[in-house]
């Protein structure tokens, strides 16, 4: 068997078999690089990349300079053809993004399924992954979960989001960015009320934290302090029997909580899709609350 070393200057760099290759790179520990990485970003023809930048700076600490080409949102309809032209050439390309595993909550999955739809090879170079690394610290069950991404950045929306999958029995995890945290905890505890949950920061870095408690404790908490620095995964457990057996007081909160940020209409939609109550019973409920008011 191959041992594979860490690649340097004077190592020679043998040509990759044409495919396209999605590679992990680190989240915060540059430590978290895997061997095989550090081989394929020596020697692919092409490296696509979100941010050249980022990248640039990555390749730098491990002593590699390498010609970098954007891959991204903006121009991915049009680099798509020609990334797959390179590799039909006998070419190979890796697939980066600024940090942690491609195709998570990155672009790059149009290009992948291109590639299989032209009957070219695609690999994957696991590593470093943000979604999996919260969940191994959270300490909530991981036989089942729903990666959400991130979710809407306006409260209705996001309510909405969350109301979809409130009946789901598996963790949820989300990306977030700092300054609406607070936001997203809030939407959680009106929607997913009782759930435990874990706010994970800096994940992998110095300053790694994990603050565990019910999603309502921890609202509450970052209501008070701000948005917090770094890097933040949400992940919020699955729905207990309890959680699921809504007594008409949760309802009752649920729905004082929605009719806050919308109408009656919109509070008993939600409220059903988190509660399984039926809609038409909320919405009589919602409209007591309300005092008959229909907006």
């Amino acid at each position: 068997m191959t041992r594979c070393t860490e690649p340097s200057a004077e190592a020679p760099r043998e040509p990759l078999a044409p495919a396209l290759y999605i590679t992990a790179t680190p989240i915060g520990n540059r430590g978290d690089i895997t061997l095989r990485a550090l081989e394929v970003l020596a020697r692919a023809d092409h490296l696509l990349c979100e941010d050249t930048r980022v990248t640039r700076k990555l390749l730098g600490l491990y002593g590699l300079s390498r010609p970098l080409t954007a891959y991204h949102d903006h121009n991915a309809e049009s680099m798509r053809p020609k990334v797959l032209a390179w590799i039909v050439a006998g070419e190979s390309v890796a697939l980066v993004s600024d940090a942690g595993t491609p195709l998570i909550s990155d672009p790059g999955f149009k290009l992948a399924r291109a590639c299989r739809a032209a009957g070219l090879a695609v690999t994957a170079l696991p590593g470093a992954s943000a979604a999996l690394a919260a969940l191994a610290v959270a300490g909530l069950p991981t036989d089942r979960f729903l990666f959400l991404g991130f979710l809407a950045p306006k409260s209705a929306a996001r309510r909405a989001e969350l109301a979809e999958v409130a009946a789901v029995r598996a963790s949820l995890v989300v990306y977030e960015s700092p300054r609406r945290l607070a936001g997203l905890l809030a939407d959680a505890a009106a929607v997913l009320p009782g759930r435990d949950a874990v706010v994970c920061r800096e994940l992998t870095k110095l300053f790694e934290e994990a603050v565990a408690a019910p999603v309502e404790d921890l609202a509450a908490r970052y209501a008070e302090a701000g948005p917090p620095k770094g890097e933040v995964v949400v992940v919020i457990g699955p729905p207990s029997e309890r959680n699921l057996a809504w007594s008409d007081e949760q309802v009752d909160e649920a729905l004082t909580r929605a009719l806050a940020a919308g109408s009656v209409k919109d509070a008993a939609a939600e409220v059903a899709a988190a509660s399984g109550r039926p809609r038409q019973e909320l919405y009589r409920r919602a409209m007591r609350l309300r005092g008959g008011d229909r907006r």
